[in-house]
């Protein structure tokens, strides 16, 4: 009695059932026209709505990089979904000394963001850089300079709040060397 097909298991013991089989596993490609890579990052077609694309990872830095996740929600929704996405992620936060990336790179904190705003830098800019700006903005609102203007003095609290979340970032990062 001859067999009908020939079994892709040679060895013993069988590791899974018998009647499974091997085939090919369909692969999505990358939504992206002309490109012919794995599809394996989800990006969403639009703002609240389930539909995904599916591109490489090259197309999908390029389709997020000016993507806006807040986008049509109003003050207290972006506030509700940030802190949702805080709680979601709270576990990569905890697990960020064990990073190997530096300053610019993506592995600055939205305070660090917000207080480099607050300075006019950009996101990969150095301690030095953070410093220097500090002290120009600082001289032309300090409250010896202008002894009498609350303006003057909320944006010096300003200034130095951006300030002591940058070095106490800088010094974090030199500790973790």
């Amino acid at each position: 009695m001859a067999r009908a097909g020939r079994s892709n298991d040679w060895g013993f013991p069988r590791w899974r059932s018998y009647d499974s089989s091997r085939e090919a596993v369909a692969q999505r490609e990358c939504d992206r026209h002309g490109c012919g890579e794995a599809g394996l990052c989800p990006a969403p077609k639009s703002p609240n709505n389930p539909d995904k694309w599916y591109f490489c990872q090259k197309h999908a830095a390029e389709y997020n990089k000016g993507w806006d996740y807040f986008e049509g929600l109003d003050k207290e929704q972006k506030a509700e979904r940030a802190k949702a996405e805080r709680q979601e992620s709270e576990g990569y936060a905890e697990a960020s000394h064990y990073g190997w990336t530096g300053s610019g790179d993506g592995s600055r904190s939205a305070d660090e963001m917000r207080a480099l705003e607050v300075l006019d830098l950009e996101g990969d800019a150095d301690f030095a850089q953070v410093k220097k700006a500090w002290r120009e903005k600082a001289k032309l609102v300090h409250p010896d300079v202008k002894p009498d203007d609350v303006e003057a003095a909320a944006e010096f609290q300003k200034l130095q709040l951006a300030y002591e979340v940058l070095k106490s970032a800088e010094e974090r990062r030199e500790w973790r060397g």
